[in-house]
């Protein structure tokens, strides 16, 4: 029945539609009411087309317990979800849960600081349009995190096997067992964070050329699937985990990516990077020679709160990927990250001012706050691996990439307003290499080399340019 209403309720929308004309204006943007009804009765539909599956599934196990009690009188066990329910698994269980999700909430607020830098950053007119975009980014992307991306990503968790490539995705969330280390619900909500994250680096890198509808879409396909598949191939145990000898406890060697560095980074850095080349230069960006005009940000304020927002939120993306914090190797390792990340972003300040002083004449503040989020971006991928002095060896080369980088984009004719391909996309691209080129435990470890490292760096790139450039 509710299936049934949902189809009559998009095609009365359709049908009204077609009779008369209705709009939403986002500073100078017309975008068809229509468009967005549409958009939102697709997600809604996908939601309502499975659940009575899953209706139908709970209500089959409801009856069948009632009947199995009352066969059994009073004398009846407890069925086996009760059990798993019921069961206490202690204060470390508890303690890692809690820990993980302060975590995903300091990664969900650094959304506040990508929308702070680029607003920042670009004119005052595209502010409304560029918040708009950073709001739907998180709102879209977690209903379809939660339909069917987690199990994409995740697909051993609701299936005993899972092919290395691309899995059918399952609704919602997966069930709890009883000897599960966390609760499936702050598992989903530490993913669904990082998901965001990677939709809303776009975000900066086609702000002011690209229509609202537009981009929910490109931002839905980003986060439902082409960041999912992408995710299950390291995160999820798939093809870039399966390297070198198969043993009892699985390959012997894989792609390192500690926090995400590729996998959520250079995903978004890349997909901006299709995005903006698509699109073409803002007007007035460069002139009919190809000289390179500057369209300085009209708050620069705003950017710099951004940059700490999410120098301050990165302590939850980095120590947090840790996922377990209850002994003293755990908690060892969770300061070792939060030390190696703040010595990483310091450097990638440091050289970026350096840099940019050197080939300008002059220190650049945005160039400084690139910096920062260069040095976080690379160290990102390698926090765990490096000692304290060799991170800050990766902070300050990604410092330096970013000012190249986007120099390079300048040469190139290719507008990227905040940067998101410096910062994201080639910053990600160092912090894997590195460490398949500097002294790390992973190399010490046989657990893989550049060879292994260079190969995602390029699946990645490659997978997120060319999926979100067709």
């Amino acid at each position: 029945m509710i299936g049934t209403l949902g189809r009559h309720f998009i095609t009365g929308l359709m049908i009204q539609g077609s009779q008369k004309e209705g709009g939403l204006m986002i500073h100078g943007l017309r975008t068809p009411m229509l468009s967005v009804l549409v958009l939102f009765g697709m997600l809604l539909g996908s939601g309502i087309a499975l659940a009575p599956v899953a209706s139908a599934q709970d209500e089959s196990a409801a009856v069948t317990e009632i009947a199995e009690t009352i066969g059994a009188g009073d004398a009846a066990a407890p069925s086996e979800e009760a059990v798993v329910e019921e069961a206490d698994l202690g204060v470390g269980y508890a303690l890692d849960n809690f820990v993980l999700f302060i975590c995903a909430v300091l990664v969900l607020f650094m959304q506040a600081g990508f929308a702070m830098v680029e607003a920042g950053l670009n004119s005052a007119k595209n502010t409304v349009n560029i918040l708009y975009k950073n709001l739907m980014d998180l709102a879209v992307g977690a209903l379809l995190f939660f339909t069917f991306g987690f199990s994409i990503m995740y697909a051993g968790s609701y299936v005993s096997e899972a092919n290395a490539y691309f899995n059918m995705p399952h609704y919602g969330i997966y069930e709890s067992t009883a000897d599960r280390t966390f609760s499936p619900q702050v598992d989903w909500f530490f993913q669904a964070v990082f998901a965001a994250t990677a939709a809303t680096i776009v975000s900066g890198a086609v702000a002011g050329r690209m229509k609202f509808v537009a981009y929910l879409v490109y931002s839905a396909l980003l986060t439902g699937l082409i960041y999912p598949i992408s995710g299950f191939w390291k995160w999820g145990g798939g093809w870039l985990m399966q390297f070198g000898e198969l043993t009892a406890d699985g390959y012997s060697m894989g792609f390192q990516d500690f926090a995400g560095s590729a996998v959520v980074h250079m995903v978004g850095g890349f997909a901006g990077l299709a995005g903006a080349i698509v699109l073409g230069p803002r007007l007035g960006r460069f002139t009919t020679d190809g000289k390179s005009v500057p369209l300085p940000g009209h708050n620069i304020t705003f950017a710099a709160l951004g940059v700490l927002i999410l120098w301050v939120g990165w302590y939850g993306f980095n120590p947090g990927s840790q996922l377990a914090f209850q002994s003293t190797g755990d908690i060892d390792a969770t300061v070792l990250i939060a030390v190696n990340t703040t010595l990483a972003a310091a450097a990638g300040v440091v050289v970026a001012t350096m840099v940019s002083w050197v080939l300008f004449g002059h220190p650049d503040l945005t160039m400084s706050l690139n910096g920062a989020l260069g040095g976080l971006v690379g160290i990102t991928a390698c926090c765990d691996c490096f000692t304290n002095g060799w991170s800050v060896v990766v902070g300050a080369v990604a410092g330096g990439l970013v000012v190249f980088g986007i120099m390079l984009l300048d040469k190139l004719k290719i507008d990227d307003p905040v940067g998101a391909w410096p910062v994201h996309g080639l910053c990600g691209m160092w912090g894997c290499l590195a460490i398949g080129l500097l002294p790390n435990t992973h190399l010490a470890g046989g657990s893989t080399s550049l060879m292994i490292q260079a190969t995602g760096v390029l699946a990645y790139a490659v997978w997120a340019f060319v999926t979100m450039f067709a």
